[in-house]
């Protein structure tokens, strides 16, 4: 089992914010600019950093301005790419911190025991005897393996849960819930 492993979404760290939805997923996001001719640097949440701009133009926000990039070069993680339209590095500074989404459907589906972060993030946490243990606040990349971090009803975090098949036994996103057994003294 794996979380992100198809082509998209390998780590996003990002809690959902009020800008996703359903209909858009954020593949990364503008961390600056990198050089005099308007190229900026990106934090991509892709499998391979350089598919950002491989399902089509990215948005600034959902249903918003599209912003085609070009990607350059990457480097351990980061991309720089430059924007169509955006020629100098004020004005690449100006889109520090903007989100870049695209439309769910321009995404392959994950494959079996495959999962994007954000089907994941809200998701209600049950211990397999149906007891409450919170929601799905944010998934991190640990090297090692991915990590699921719940929340409780105040978004405050209480507890790191290994995303293994042994500890997370059960995904029901239709359900909206995901079945744990922590490991003793865990939860």
């Amino acid at each position: 089992m794996s979380v992100g492993t198809s082509p998209a979404l390998r780590k996003v760290e990002d809690r959902v914010d009020e800008f996703e939805s359903a209909d858009w997923v954020v593949l990364g996001v503008i961390g600056g600019a990198k050089g005099l001719d308007g190229s900026v640097r990106i934090t991509s949440y892709t499998a391979n950093p350089a598919d950002i701009a491989a399902y089509g133009p990215v948005y600034d926000r959902p249903g918003g301005q599209p912003l085609p990039l070009r990607v350059r070069q990457t480097a351990k993680g980061t991309v720089i790419a430059t924007i169509d339209g955006i020629t100098d590095r004020d004005a690449a500074t100006r889109l520090n911190g903007t989100r870049l989404y695209v439309p769910r459907a321009a995404l392959p589906a994950p494959a079996e025991e495959e999962f994007y972060h954000c089907d994941l993030i809200g998701l209600r946490v049950e211990r397999q005897d149906g007891g409450a243990l919170g929601t799905v606040g944010a998934i991190f990349d640990a090297g090692a393996g991915d990590v699921i971090e719940i929340v409780d009803e105040n978004g405050v975090p209480t507890i790191l849960l290994p995303f293994t098949r042994s500890v997370v036994p059960g995904v029901d996103i239709a359900g909206g819930r995901l079945i744990v057994d922590p490991p003793e003294g865990l939860a």
